[in-house]
């Protein structure tokens, strides 16, 4: 049974894979560099990799402390801002997507085609609307083959597509259901 009804992006190491757009992150700005120009803050000089800046975030004169190695951010007055580089500082100062923050910092390598989209996830009183209707589909189809009714092709279809449904929605780490249930895309 093949209960798969989306393809998942494949995982990315952050590097340009040849022929196809995405993340690189050795196209990042230098640390120092993006906070001194395009984030407009000004670095205390000290020793070490850490320096201390105002924290745009909450207002703060000099709470922030940045790393000039990796563009780490964080700031130490507990308004929550923290990050591990300046793309993270980027996309939470300017309030954009992961490849919004990408594109416009140049780290985002670009092959022509539009950036493939994940799907918005589903709002959990939906979830359980499309659960309480795809689990009553599938009591009535359980009853009708207890009363030795022979389902359709198509009703069986559309049961396999419940089932693959319930499954999505609740979770299903292929690993922890017999292939019988479960199975890999």
């Amino acid at each position: 049974m093949h209960v798969s009804t989306e393809h998942a992006a494949p995982a990315s190491n952050g590097q340009q894979h040849a022929g196809r757009s995405g993340f690189d992150r050795t196209r990042l700005p230098d640390p120092t560099d993006y906070y001194t120009g395009t984030a407009g803050l000004k670095l205390r000089e000290r020793k070490g990799k850490w320096r201390t800046t105002a924290c745009n975030f909450h207002g703060g004169h000099d709470s922030m402390r940045v790393n000039t190695q990796t563009g780490a951010y964080c700031c130490m007055a507990g308004c929550g801002a923290r990050g591990g580089d300046v793309l993270a500082y980027h996309m939470a100062a300017q309030g954009l997507s992961f490849i919004d923050a990408a594109k416009a910092l140049g780290a985002w390598a670009g092959d022509g085609r539009a950036a493939p989209s994940r799907p918005a996830p589903l709002p959990a009183r939906d979830a359980l609307q499309l659960l309480a209707a795809e689990v009553n589909l599938v009591a009535v189809a359980a009853g009708n083959i207890a009363q030795g009714v022979v389902l359709t092709r198509v009703d069986l279809d559309r049961l396999l597509l419940a089932a693959g449904r319930i499954l999505k929605i609740g979770g299903c780490s292929h690993d922890r259901h017999p292939r019988s249930i479960c199975r890999r895309a």
